[in-house]
């Protein structure tokens, strides 16, 4: 028997999802919820093998697993309805979480649906470990490196002639709530980071400009009296969307094949 799964969003990560499960014989992609504006071209790449919806009201009830690709919006608007129907949900536009009013929402649902919110570690590594020591630490931080010109968009540019940098240099440091409020672009892995280890208020980040970047490093310290964490973690951005790292692609299908029979890790 195959498990049912349904996307929101069809974007880079939900159409790798898709390719990765279309040889799987235990999880099958069964529905994609996207804005009803999109629907018809979206069925029409899908095939017939795959229902496009426009409302959450139309989640099959069989359905086993819930995952978000569509962003911080979606989360607000979809997530608390979900879950009140006992659907377990995953979780890649965590940036959502830094509005507590969103996480209380979530919380709340979770509690009356009886329904599991599974947050994925995207494109950082070491969320297990941070997780496991949880409150047994006393500080955890994340530095934040890329070009200078990543940041545009961003608040840097009020703050900082971007393509005037020639050395390192920090554009931002505070909490993860302000940071993950300021620079969106940056918000999932500050919240997932957040969420893991200390909370958004006592984790510290330092978001950094530096020209000598090749691409996005995200780096991990965590102190406690037990233990002492530091870690990096660097990947290439997915061939289809240059704004998607490959490993939070790789992060989803995990996390949908973890739902599956047998070995997970």
């Amino acid at each position: 028997m195959s498990l049912s799964i349904a996307l929101i969003g069809y974007g880079a990560i939900a159409t790798e999802v898709v390719k990765g499960l279309a040889v799987d014989e235990q999880i099958r992609v069964a529905q994609v919820l996207v804005r009803p504006a999109r629907a018809a071209d979206v069925q029409a790449a899908l095939g017939p093998d795959i229902d496009v919806i426009s409302t959450p009201d139309d989640i099959a009830a069989d359905t086993d697993f819930v995952l978000e690709c569509a962003g911080h919006d979606a989360v607000r608007a979809y997530g608390p309805k979900i879950l009140a129907q006992g659907i377990d949900l995953g979780v890649i536009s965590v940036g959502a979480l830094a509005d507590p009013a969103v996480q209380r929402d979530l919380e709340t649902a979770c509690a009356k649906g009886g329904a599991r919110l599974s947050i994925l570690s995207g494109a950082i590594g070491g969320i297990d470990a941070l997780a496991a020591a949880g409150n047994q630490l006393d500080r955890v931080s994340y530095v934040s490196r890329k070009p200078p010109m990543s940041w545009s968009g961003s608040p840097a540019e009020e703050t900082h002639d971007l393509r005037a940098i020639t050395s390192a240099t920090e554009i931002f440091t505070g909490s993860a709530r302000a940071a993950a409020s300021g620079f969106p672009k940056n918000a999932n892995v500050v919240a997932t980071v957040a969420l893991a280890g200390i909370g958004f208020d006592r984790t510290t980040v330092s978001l950094v400009a530096d020209p000598s970047a090749t691409g996005n490093t995200h780096h991990i310290t965590a102190q406690g009296a037990l233990f002492d964490f530091s870690y990096s973690t660097s990947g290439a951005a997915l061939p289809s969307n240059p704004k998607t790292s490959a490993l939070t692609a790789l992060s989803a299908l995990r996390a949908v094949r973890a739902r599956g029979i047998g070995l997970v890790i």
